[in-house]
């Protein structure tokens, strides 16, 4: 889960979008009567005590755009104005009026549109927590049964404070802290395994899950790979510094997926697609994975954070018709200059000057160069023709790929090692990467804006939902034949280390760009876990 932005001091500039100390647009909220107007709308339209209230806020609490009572509805704090938060009806009212804040209405918490996230303040928290005691005072039944005094909220008392200080097991976390990092021994040609395992392990929303045991098991625990993988987040997470030996886990690889059993070199892509596909099996009997088996409708925790919609449109040459397609995908595989496939030009009809990626018209190539060219449309030539649904007969037409639905998080392949009939090789351009990446130019909603391949991006500043953030990079060192996979890993927003298997050595972000890549893992920034 995300954690809440922490309010800055009432003094900072109210016009930064985010302070060291956390958000600053609270402060516009601030003024006047701003305590007893927050106070009206938690007892009116968050906790509800009384059965009046809780009348009141069943009749007036739907979206004021779609009439909806659900799609996690938020209220506005600058007026009366309720709208979907999952429609983006209150995105869309923050956006047009300039009302930054707005008060989820079924767990309370304060959503700022500027800083894209739920933030924390300690005087809306002092307000928001003796509201919700009020309110669980008023309910009838709490009255009768005493539900209310019995599951309240624990608050520690000076003398339970004062020995949880002295508690000689307390784990303090801090920028620094090391928690979460463990090297993995070598089990023999093993470490195509090792580097993604370390991705996966520092994915935030995977660690969320395994660590507050979610998993509920309807196999054998002893050949459940999620099973595995729930114990191995605690061994990552205990606080033990010696490597950590993944015997089992190599174990229920070679059973599940037969084709990487053997001590021979891997490839860490085809691992990672491997064991995200036992993964979502095996999750079937967890409470979202419960249609696991029905691919069309999986919300498993593997397809929650990983999957994608890849959206395919092949156009008639004659009549112009559109056929599309969307299907789900896990990571993006992306060609290189230097491969046996063309690479530029990037845009139809340009000048391609540079062929084979021999070269780069502005220096080295990027990761959105990649992306340009893997969503430029295709022309599918005169042997590839397709059966027209509107001229019904077979004609050539062009293919292009755009992103659908983006996952929250997006793996991009690099595509390395090239296997033909002539020749097997690696290639070792370098492409560069970002540390936040925007995906709206790929985005199928994006088409229509985009000029031969080109695409110019909206100045809004309240557009963040297709931006991404890097938290790993898996590498590739040596040839094709014999080579070693190392990870490089993001620990807290700007500490990254090097997981080279048993050994784990601080990184700094230059190194990180300046490596080769050979998959690259990016978190999506709205959920916050940089």
């Amino acid at each position: 889960q995300s954690q809440p932005r922490t309010a800055s001091h009432p003094d900072s500039d109210a016009g930064s979008v985010m302070s060291p100390a956390g958000c600053s647009h609270v402060n516009g909220f601030k003024v006047d009567n701003w305590k007893q107007n927050l106070r009206v709308i938690y007892q009116c339209f968050v906790w509800s005590g009384s059965v009046e209230t809780r009348k009141r806020k069943a009749k007036s609490c739907v979206c004021h755009l779609c009439g909806a009572h659900l799609n996690r509805l938020h209220s506005c704090l600058h007026c009366v104005f309720f709208g979907c938060f999952s429609k983006k009806h209150i995105h869309d009212h923050a956006k047009n009026k300039r009302h930054n804040l707005a008060i989820d209405l079924l767990y309370g918490g304060i959503y700022c549109f500027v800083c894209q996230d739920y933030i924390y303040d300690k005087d809306m928290e002092q307000i928001a927590k003796e509201e919700q005691r009020k309110a669980w005072k008023l309910q009838e039944f709490c009255k009768t049964s005493g539900i209310g005094e019995k599951y309240s909220m624990w608050e520690p008392t000076k003398r339970e404070l004062e020995l949880l200080r002295h508690n000689p097991k307390r784990r303090k976390i801090t920028a620094n802290c090391t928690i979460g990092l463990r090297g993995l021994i070598n089990l023999g040609n093993t470490c195509f395994m090792n580097c993604i395992v370390q991705a996966l392990t520092h994915t935030p929303l995977l660690r969320d899950f395994f660590l507050s045991d979610r998993h509920k098991c309807e196999m054998q625990s002893s050949s459940c790979l999620v099973c595995e993988m729930s114990q191995l987040f605690q061994e990552f997470y205990s606080g033990h510094r010696s490597p950590h030996i993944p015997f089992r886990l190599l174990h229920l690889v070679w059973t599940h997926a037969r084709h990487l059993a053997g001590y021979e070199q891997q490839d860490a892509h085809e691992f990672l697609i491997a064991a995200l596909d036992v993964l979502h099996r095996h999750c079937k009997g967890d409470d979202n994975g419960k249609k696991a088996n029905n691919p069309n409708h999986c919300s498993c925790i593997i397809d929650q954070i990983f999957t994608g919609g890849l959206q395919s449109d092949v156009t008639c040459q004659v009549c112009h018709g559109v056929s599309t397609t969307i299907d789900p995908f896990w990571d993006i595989s992306l060609d290189l200059p230097g491969s046996s496939t063309p690479f530029w030009p990037l845009s139809p009809g340009s000048d391609g000057s540079v062929v084979n990626g021999d070269g780069h018209p502005s220096g080295a190539t990027t990761l959105t160069d990649c992306l340009r060219r893997f969503t430029r449309p295709e022309h599918l030539g005169s042997s590839a023709k397709i059966k027209c649904s509107g001229c019904h007969s077979y004609q050539e037409s062009t293919k292009q790929l755009t992103m659908k639905r983006l996952p929250i998080v997006a793996c991009f392949h690099l595509k390395r090692f090239e296997h033909s009939a002539k020749l097997r090789r690696k290639i070792t351009t370098y492409v560069s990467f970002p540390l936040e990446l925007d995906m709206t130019p790929f985005m199928a909603s994006s088409k229509e804006s985009r000029m031969n391949g080109q695409y110019q991006q909206p100045v809004d500043s309240l557009n963040n939902e297709n931006k991404y953030s890097l938290f790993a990079v898996v590498n590739h060192q040596g040839t094709l034949e014999s080579g070693h996979y190392t990870t490089f890993i993001r620990q807290h927003k700007d500490q990254w280390f090097k997981c080279d298997d048993a050994i784990i050595t601080k990184a700094s972000i230059k190194d990180v760009l300046d490596s080769e890549g050979f998959t690259d893992a990016h978190n999506d920034s709205q959920t916050r876990t940089q």
